[in-house]
């Protein structure tokens, strides 16, 4: 028992290690303003929308691109509807996009769905010259200013830039808000940071632009992972690439509402994340190796939390009942450290959702009341992480779709009810 007891105390002690630099990107985000940008070119996008299923949002995304505060010739919307059994396609293009349709049930996911867009759009539509893609899902929405602000960060020499994650429907219940919060969170103390120190950010699911040199210089969209953003970022990374971010320019993504939706899709995350350490993990050793600090923080934020976060239940779930049956009189220390354990865990996460709530509040779309009430559940919903981690280790998972239905246009997502 008192080794198990040391051994809680080791993987405390290492936790804080690799993630007290991450404290300090709080501090950074609290007191160093985003640097303002300008633009000195107007570039041209062409805008692609991987959509399965989604006729009923897939319209006010397209109407959100139409209305944005950017000249009409240099952006083009191109939809491939992927293996659909509704109408996405005739909504998309009803609503003014070029649409593709595809079939295919053997490579199925948005990576590939991804992949055969772009060698249309460089085949078909060579004469355009696109200088980037700007990659959305079909539920987002966006602010009026999103492409203006991602040029400026594009013209300013980034060739890969993820925008600021914000939610359609955060006053749902405390599952939408868990995810909003990280999300949030991950924007503002997270790549906002990294931005303003020089490093690196990370590309997270959607909402981000590639330029298209760096497509053709890859041979196409070639990550297929189970979590296809984190593989861009990291083998970008390893490679050289710093990917940066603009925080002024906003989109707003829909989130699930069902734990059964949200066991499935942080299901897929948990396994995707597996496998781009177990693919990627020797690259970033060699990175850090040679003094790349955005390495070592993507090495971070792929796997030593999930790790130690597994180890330390692993040991705990055998040891304590170990313990009762033999009756070992370290069992109550042992259950005292574990409790310690879990309160450490809930108070760090309640503390990130506290600065984020209060720091993003007029960004956050719901009742005051309801964004008080979140910052007590965020904690819980980070902790139901555990479990489908540890599912993730041993079950064989693949990629499905989540249905999307939260119909808003931007005014309503704004209004605060």
């Amino acid at each position: 028992m008192k080794t198990i007891i040391c051994l809680n105390c080791i993987i405390s002690v290492v936790f804080t290690l690799c993630y007290a630099y991450q404290f300090f990107y709080i501090f950074v985000g609290l007191l160093k303003k985003p640097k303002e940008t300008d633009t000195e070119k107007l570039h041209k996008f062409a805008v692609v929308i991987s959509a399965r299923n989604e006729r009923d949002v897939i319209g006010q995304l397209i109407q959100c691109i139409n209305k944005q505060n950017y000249p009409k010739e240099l952006l083009d919307v191109f939809v491939v509807a992927d293996n659909c059994t509704d109408d996405t396609a005739a909504v998309a293009r009803q609503a003014g996009a070029v649409v593709y349709e595809r079939f295919n049930k053997e490579q199925v996911g948005k990576g590939y769905a991804l992949d055969w867009m772009f060698n249309i759009i460089q085949t078909e539509y060579a004469e355009k010259n696109y200088e980037a893609y700007i990659i959305f899902d079909a539920d987002n929405l966006l602010d009026p200013n999103y492409v203006m602000e991602m040029n400026k960060t594009f013209d300013n020499g980034y060739r890969i830039i993820t925008s600021y994650r914000n939610s359609k429907n955060y006053d749902s219940n405390w599952i939408s808000a868990g995810y909003s919060l990280w999300f949030l969170r991950e924007a503002k103390f997270l790549n906002n940071p990294r931005m303003q120190l020089g490093c690196s950010c990370a590309i997270s699911g959607t909402g981000f632009l590639v330029s298209a040199d760096v497509i053709k210089e890859n041979g196409g969209w070639i990550h297929h992972l189970l979590t296809e953003d984190i593989e861009f970022t990291i083998d970008s990374v390893v490679h050289g690439e710093k990917i940066g971010y603009c925080a002024k320019a906003v989109l707003y993504d829909e989130q699930p509402t069902k734990f059964s939706q949200s066991y499935h899709q942080r299901l897929r995350w948990a396994k995707g994340f597996y496998q781009v350490f177990a693919n990627y993990g020797g690259k970033l050793a060699s990175g850090i190796a040679k003094r790349s600090f955005s390495c070592f923080d993507m090495l971070m934020t792929i796997m030593p939390a999930m790790l130690l976060t597994l180890l330390s239940t692993l040991i705990n779930a055998i040891a304590i009942p170990m313990g009762i049956i033999s009756g070992s009189p370290d069992t109550p220390v042992l259950i005292a450290t574990l409790a310690h354990t879990l309160l450490n865990f809930y108070g760090l996460f309640f503390l990130l959702g506290c600065i984020t709530t209060i720091t993003e509040w007029q960004q956050i779309h719901c009742r005051a009341w309801k964004k008080l009430v979140y910052m007590f559940t965020f904690p819980l919903f980070m902790i139901t992480y555990v479990p489908i981690a540890i599912v993730a280790l041993f079950k064989k998972i693949e990629w499905k779709p989540i249905k999307h239905s939260v119909v808003k246009t931007l005014d309503e997502v704004k209004i605060d009810v």
